[in-house]
């Protein structure tokens, strides 16, 4: 008996040391899983909530979770990797308060930097656009290949992207390998899945 207490009693210290593949997660302006193995999101859920706010980013920088194991500051030093928001910060910068929990490193990838400033950022833009007359969800998908990088720091870099934009009820489905894009011209991205 005092055997089996005593293995009980350290379970939860091995377990605690173990990452989950998938870990789901929520808050006030979106939802998602996340892999604490990948250090990556694999998908996040959202509607635009703030085409034309204004509140300052000033000062914000991501930050880490304490209840799921994520990427940090040091998986986005010394790369062509950009903190990419997928729940993009200016959908929802109604106030400081929204647009900082659009920081948690739960709604950052490791996404390509010239597509994260150019053909991403221009999407998003559209999103905005087209939630100035009515609403607009939107679902990404973190696309992890079977071979892909790990970083020395430990995160996964993903292959791709996949970003489904629903409007009046028609869903618009884009496909962005996480690469230096050939062109900014986001219609060139659209695939039928």
């Amino acid at each position: 008996m005092r055997k089996i207490l005593f293995l009980l009693a350290f379970l939860p210290l091995f377990l605690y040391g173990q990452k989950r593949e998938s870990v789901y997660f929520e808050n006030p302006i979106f939802k998602g899983e996340y892999s604490e193995v990948l250090e990556q999101p694999l998908w996040i859920e959202y509607v635009v909530l703030c085409p034309d706010g204004s509140a300052s980013r000033k000062g914000m920088d991501f930050y880490t979770n304490d209840s799921i194991y994520t990427s940090d500051n040091k998986d986005y030093a010394n790369n062509v990797y950009d903190k990419g928001h997928l729940a993009p910060a200016a959908d929802f910068n109604c106030d400081r308060e929204m647009l900082y929990s659009t920081f948690t490193y739960l709604n950052c990838a490791l996404q390509n930097q010239y597509l994260n400033r150019r053909t991403w950022r221009l999407l998003e833009a559209h999103e905005r656009e087209l939630s100035a007359t009515g609403n607009v969800s939107v679902r990404i998908e973190v696309e992890f290949a079977r071979n892909c990088d790990v970083l020395p720091t430990g995160a996964t870099v993903p292959t791709g992207f996949y970003k489904y934009i629903t409007y009046n009820g028609t869903t618009v489905i884009y496909y962005f390998k996480n690469e230096r894009p050939e062109t900014s011209d986001y219609t060139k991205y659209v695939i039928t899945r």
